[in-house]
């Protein structure tokens, strides 16, 4: 699982590097302005997780979650590395995943996993 989180991890600061990007009307790390580059570099720096019996908990920047990854094979209801968006600071939402790490080919924001 260290390996697919790393992967997760890479994907979220790859997303935020291209909204970075796209909002500021620019290509590449090059023509970034300052502001951009400390930016990003901050954003990266706070994204973090932290492995619990259950799930996976992703934070950003300022201890914001982000999402979780379910980490035991005893679900009921998904399977381990599949992707739960935040009902709550302390919980995901069990509805439905977003994806599974372990399988790959998900989609994802920067800002959390997509909606249904």
């Amino acid at each position: 699982m260290k390996n697919e989180m790393t992967t997760l991890i890479e994907n979220i600061k790859k997303d935020y590097f291209d909204w970075t990007t796209r909002c500021s009307d620019v290509r590449g790390l090059d023509a970034l302005t300052e502001t951009n580059k400390m930016m990003i570099a901050e954003f990266n720096e706070k994204l973090t997780y932290k492995v619990g019996t259950k799930y996976i908990k992703v934070f950003t920047e300022g201890g914001s979650v982000w999402g979780f990854v379910v980490n035991t094979e005893n679900d009921k209801k998904f399977r381990k590395g599949d992707i739960l968006k935040a009902a709550g600071y302390a919980a995901p939402a069990r509805n439905a995943a977003r994806g599974n790490i372990v399988d790959g080919g998900y989609v994802i924001n920067w800002t959390g996993p997509l909606y249904l």
